[in-house]
């Protein structure tokens, strides 16, 4: 059988698993479901490190027995932190190619209360572009991300995916009807942990106090929920509001355009590019009260869904899929010997079909 045509054997290795319904890594989930149902066999091994020395170097003696059986082609570390664990490579009975997945802190540090990069963010960002140097291939999930990488080894720009079955435009009534939400007042969705002060849910929260009041507008905080019903909530609210501190490729704006919910956000990340030439959204200037208020005021009144379907119908989990599954097999073949300028490819995938 072709290298091409044999099923790939992946150890994936990450800090991040959703353990109960309301765990955020529901992304990590589904890139391991897609991958199984496009013929990849894939081994979870899922750990936390806690910031605490003994809990890596038990994850790391496991992982150097989970390869010792050598019948892995390939390691998959979601996130820096989880590549220190494939870390040094090991020949067991070759060398087992490195793909490394950043998602955002990791690469650019742990934001503070004060908006300032925190000890261990620091520490974090130094081991992941350490371990970069030592991956075959490395992934970012947004372009802005890859001027942290030079280890001369090929950049790929992947976005996370969306489920578009899951992801998908409901009717309004209905879904305030399941969910228990008003039918007579204009509802905001912020999605995340409004405690959390790298997500800002208390200036979501002051600009949606500084709409006209006859708006009769309210902040709707979708957190700790399972994470099919994220769509009702969308459904359900007239808008969302995105007001991160610091992101890579944010799940929640792209999921809003898959279910054509008009996105009012700060400037972070990659959501300029997602809401580029999709009218009905608005991308802050700044991250004033006052702006986001604005741009809040301004949906309200249009009243109208969004086309955002289609400007996000390229990240179609199921596409980049077809993306990630090709830098696994250059991996794998000794594609990614690249001489020392490093390249930067972002994903392309086939043109979305029946979607």
């Amino acid at each position: 059988m072709s290298d091409t045509a044999r099923p790939l054997s992946v150890l994936m290795l990450t800090s991040e698993w959703p353990r109960d319904a309301g765990h955020t890594a529901h992304f990590v989930r589904r890139q391991v479901h897609f991958l199984e149902a496009a013929g990849v066999r894939v081994e979870v091994f899922p750990f936390r490190g806690a910031k605490s020395p003994f809990r890596y170097a038990s994850a790391w003696l496991h992982v150097r027995r989970l390869l010792a059986r050598g019948t892995f082609d390939l390691v998959h570390a979601q996130f820096g932190q989880s590549a220190l664990l494939a870390l040094p490579r090991p020949r067991v009975p070759q060398r087992v190619p490195l793909v490394i997945t950043f998602r955002g802190d990791d690469l650019l540090g742990i934001v503070g209360d004060g908006g300032r990069k925190t000890r261990a963010g620091w520490v974090l960002q130094r081991l992941s572009r350490l371990a970069a140097r030592a991956a075959d291939a490395v992934i970012v999930v947004s372009a802005h991300m890859a001027r942290y990488i030079q280890n001369g080894k090929p950049v790929h720009v992947v976005p996370s995916g969306i489920d578009l079955d899951l992801f998908r435009p409901l009717p309004q009534a209905p879904a305030r009807a399941r969910l228990g939400l008003p039918a007579d007042e204009r509802l905001i969705l912020f999605v995340g942990d409004a405690t959390d002060p790298r997500k800002r849910g208390d200036l979501a929260q002051r600009a949606v106090q500084l709409l006209d009041p006859t708006h009769r507008a309210r902040l709707i905080v979708a957190w700790r929920m399972p994470h099919e019903h994220i769509p009702d909530y969308m459904a359900a609210c007239d808008a969302l509001v995105f007001t991160s501190l610091q992101e890579g490729s944010p799940n929640a704006v792209k999921e809003a355009l898959a279910c054509n919910l008009p996105v009012v956000s700060v400037p972070v990340g990659d959501v300029a590019e997602r809401l580029h030439g999709v009218a009905g959204c608005e991308l802050c200037a700044d991250d004033r009260a006052e702006t986001i208020a604005a741009a809040l005021a301004r949906v309200l009144a249009r009243g109208e869904r969004t086309d955002g379907r289609a400007a996000v119908r390229q990240l179609d989990e199921r596409l980049l899929t077809e993306q990630v599954i090709a830098i696994y097999r250059a991996a794998v073949s000794g594609a990614s010997a690249w001489p020392a300028a490093p390249r930067f490819t972002t994903a392309r995938p086939p043109a979305a079909r029946g979607l």
